[in-house]
């Protein structure tokens, strides 16, 4: 599928100052790669905590709990912490992170799965499959956004900014309520075309189609 030169037209705005921004995060997503694995899991946690959710709200609870928090907490002080944020689901959420900590390794099994590829693209989407199979809480979505920002930026994390500027970039015509996996994968196919004929990985071109969307640089 060729992008259109609206499509074009629209990365361009993106201010240099939020371009810079951008090429910061994916550095940062760089350095993860190589840190130990419970700052992995507190990733991992993160991306729990976004589905349904708000990424500010979900960055906000990170900062709160920390690290330790997520590996360490109980149950109980978990969900109020989420509650705490106004996120809901608290306690559905607290109880996903819990079963999550016998994934604590996540950085080891994910590597593993990733190098069992000759192509590292390939490797992750195989690695996103047993997130979505194993974890309980993440979607395709989420388990890309957590291979994003551990630093495997080859993904398409589809959200409803996302969803909305492809739509209204004439890439797809309608946006289904529900997405399966199917569905997922001929979605990121275009956007895996578009980042062919504009040399951004999907992580980036992820960045600037959401600055776009909400005029913001996240994670």
């Amino acid at each position: 599928m060729r992008i259109t030169e609206s499509f074009k037209r629209e990365l361009e705005k993106v201010p240099p100052e939020a371009a810079r921004q951008i090429r910061l995060r994916m550095r940062e997503f760089e350095r993860v790669r190589n840190s130990p694995s419970d700052r992995w899991f507190s990733e991992l946690c993160f991306c729990i905590l976004t589905a349904n959710s708000k990424a500010e709200t979900a960055i906000s609870i990170q900062n709160s709990l920390g690290t330790r928090g997520f590996t360490d907490s109980a149950q109980e002080e978990i969900a109020r912490a989420i509650k705490s944020h106004k996120h809901r689901f608290h306690n559905v959420k607290a109880g996903y992170i819990i079963e999550a900590r016998k994934h604590r390794d996540i950085k080891s099994r994910i590597m593993q799965i990733i190098a069992s590829e000759r192509d590292e693209m390939e490797g992750a989407k195989k690695a996103r499959d047993w997130l979505v199979e194993n974890v309980k809480g993440l979607g395709m979505k989420e388990a890309s956004h957590f291979l994003r920002n551990v630093g495997f930026p080859y993904l398409a994390v589809l959200d409803r900014h996302i969803l909305r500027f492809i739509k209204q970039q004439g890439m797809v015509k309608e946006v289904p309520k529900t997405i399966s996996r199917k569905e997922y994968l001929k979605l990121e196919s275009i956007l895996e075309s578009a980042c062919n004929q504009t040399g951004m990985n999907q992580g980036e071109l992820d960045f600037y189609m959401w600055f776009l969307m909400t005029g913001r640089v996240l994670k």
